[in-house]
This record gives structure tokens, C-alpha cells and sequence, in this order.
């Protein structure tokens, strides 16, 4: 993966963490998600043996990454004709080394490749989200020094793309400080007053039983804020230990982030799950000996159906096919026996 100077290491790695998986209880039902940068998606019949189950059909609840400066990325029109997918969510935008924001900190918002690729995208019927952060890189959340400061930032994004929906993917030192934890609730509030409409979403790591002391804080703030966060987004993977397969874990998580926001917020089962979302990694992920499967896919795009969670996402395209003899798995494949985007193709069947 490039680490230059001016470039961030993109790599997804993760807090470890050795937490045991606790178990899972029987799944129910929810109600149907309602976002604001669409209409409601319709719930599918329940399949029978003459009814299949229905195919998304391209919504922003599949929106999986891609990361156009790193690891020799596919054409996203290319990915939309493969698989289905509609919605990207493109990564990163860090800082210039200022309150001002860049892809990967270096490349303008405007007049590049990645606004080029955007259009295509919208040109080929599809969307995408913007995501904020990462790992690696000069973080906006630390560079701003007021969450008024940090709203423009995030507004110049907005307002170079129109956006519909906007993702802080928040790591790292950004994470793990307090003061910056509140700063990027208090823009993203302003940002929502300023951007009626815009769907947000706030993406961090977890342990198997779901988010940490941190994130649990950060959720608190989000609530006490009176933030209207669209979801809260965990990345299942990098555990460093955990008990049953990938997916089981994943499920587990998502669970423990169903209760912590049900508990800030006051929510309802039903819409404590509406406003959380997932997203995974193909394939073998930086901790070794970890793997998530298609299968594990399987599992949480049956969670995801069952709950009607806001999100399904992963990391990345840019792995979504194999490595090919004598390749590791990295920035451009998944490192395991896999067809073409059988990750992005069990993503798109979500809808909701």
C-alpha cells in the first residue's frame, strides 16, 4: 500500500481486543427504515417456494467502500454493471494539513479524477456517500479547532458534490479524544441544521460484544447533543480473539450496539436497530488468523434483513476479487479463494 509523505497508509486496521463473544438471543422482527435522502424502502413478502426472495434494487443502505487513491481501484461504473450496486461510499477525506478539506489530504474536491468518477457514478444512475477519516492521515475533527470550524469543513464536501448523505469514519487519535469526540457531534449537528435532509453516519470500531467505553461515550454525546445521527456504524473485525465464525461475532456486536443506543437515546428496539449499521472487511483482515467469508456475508445480510438495520457496508471494493497465485491478501485483493466481487454482490441484495 503507498505510504508516502503526503499520502496516509489506508489500511483499516484496528483497536485489538481479546473480548470473549457473548452469546446471541433469537432474533425478531423490526419495522421498515425510513431515510430522509429517499424514499422508505418497501418490505419484501416473507420468500416462500413460489416467491424468491426479492433483490435490492440499488439503494444507499448498500453502499460498500472505495478507495480511489489506494490499491489499484476498479471503475465504480464497472462494479455497478457487475454486481448491482448503486451507492459508494468513497474514501478518504482528510486534511490539507489545515481546516480545509482534500481526498487523502492531497487531492483537490474539485477538477480531479475523483470528481470524475463521481460523475460517472450519478451518470450510470448511481450515488454515493462521502466518508471523513480513516486510520491513517491528518484528521479534520483535530486540525478544526471549533465544531463551528469543523462544520464548514464538512460543508465544503457537501457542497462540492450536493450530497445526500455524508459518513465520519472517526479512529484513531480522532477517537480517542474526548474533546474531539464532541467537537465532530456539535458540527455534525450543524450540519444537519444547515443540510435538511442529508443522512448521516458515524462509523467506529467495536469489540465482539459490541462498542467499547470510547464509543459507548461517543454515542452518549451524540444523544445528549440532540444530535439525529441517521446511524451508528461499527466495523466488526481486527478483534484480535473471538469465540464461533466471523459472522457470529458480527451479529453479536451489532447487537451490543443495538442496547448502547437504545440506552442513550431512549429508543425502542425496533428503532434502536433503524439507526445502527455494519461495516465488515472481506476476506482476511489485518489480525492474523482472522477471516470473514462469504458465509459470514450470508449471516449478516440475514441480520440485516430481519433488523432493518440503516447500513451495509464493507472494506473494500478495491479487495473484492482474488489475490491470484502467489498474492496476499492487502489493498488490492481479499487473500482467499473468492469469484469477482462475491462480497459487493451479497451486499447489493440489501435494501433496507
Amino acid at each position: 500500500m503507498p505510504q508516502a509523505a503526503s499520502s496516509p497508509h489506508p489500511s483499516r486496521s484496528r483497536r485489538r481486543t481479546a473480548l470473549a463473544l457473548t452469546a446471541v438471543g433469537a432474533l425478531t422482527g423490526a419495522a421498515a427504515l425510513t431515510l430522509a435522502a429517499e424514499p422508505a424502502a418497501q418490505a419484501a413478502p416473507a420468500p416462500t417456494a413460489s416467491t424468491p426472495a426479492a433483490r435490492a434494487s440499488g439503494t444507499i443502505h448498500a453502499a460498500p467502500y472505495e478507495y480511489l487513491g489506494w490499491g489499484n481501484p476498479q471503475k465504480p461504473t464497472d462494479v455497478m454493471a457487475a454486481t448491482g450496486v448503486k451507492w459508494f461510499t468513497l474514501a478518504f477525506i482528510l486534511s490539507d494539513g489545515g481546516c480545509n478539506p482534500a481526498w487523502d489530504g492531497n487531492r483537490p474536491l474539485k477538477g480531479g479524477s475523483d470528481e470524475s468518477a463521481i460523475k460517472s457514478i450519478r451518470g450510470a444512475g448511481g450515488d454515493i456517500v462521502v466518508s471523513v477519516g480513516g486510520w491513517s492521515g491528518a484528521k479534520l475533527g483535530e486540525k478544526c479547532q471549533s465544531a463551528a470550524a469543523l462544520a464548514g469543513a464538512y460543508q465544503k464536501v457537501i457542497d462540492a458534490y450536493k450530497l445526500k448523505a455524508f459518513d465520519i469514519d472517526i479512529e484513531n487519535t480522532e477517537f480517542g479524544n474526548a474533546t474531539v469526540r464532541q467537537r465532530v457531534v456539535d458540527a455534525l449537528k450543524i450540519v444537519k441544521a444547515k443540510n435538511p435532509g442529508i443522512v448521516t453516519y458515524v462509523t467506529m470500531g467495536t469489540t465482539p460484544s459490541g462498542p467499547d467505553a470510547t464509543g459507548k461515550d461517543l454515542i452518549k454525546r451524540g444523544a445528549a447533543a440532540g444530535l439525529a445521527n441517521d446511524a451508528w456504524v461499527i466495523m466488526p473485525f481486527d478483534f484480535g480473539g473471538h469465540s464461533g465464525t466471523m459472522g457470529d461475532a458480527s451479529v453479536s456486536a451489532m447487537e451490543g450496539l443495538k442496547s448502547a443506543v437504545k440506552s442513550a437515546y431512549g429508543y425502542s428496539d425496533a428503532d434502536a436497530y433503524k439507526h445502527t449499521g455494519i461495516s465488515s472487511m472481506n476476506g482476511k483482515t489485518d489480525v492474523a488468523g482472522e477471516t470473514v467469508t462469504t458465509a459470514d456475508f450470508q449471516k449478516i445480510l440475514a441480520y440485516a434483513k430481519q433488523r432493518h438495520i440503516a447500513r451495509f457496508a464493507f472494506w473494500a471494493v478495491n479487495r473484492d476479487r482474488d489475490c491470484g497465485s502467489g498474492g496476499n491478501a492487502g489493498d488490492s485483493c481479499s487473500g482467499i479463494g473468492q469469484a469477482p466481487y462475491a462480497f459487493t454482490k451479497i451486499v447489493a441484495q440489501y435494501g433496507g
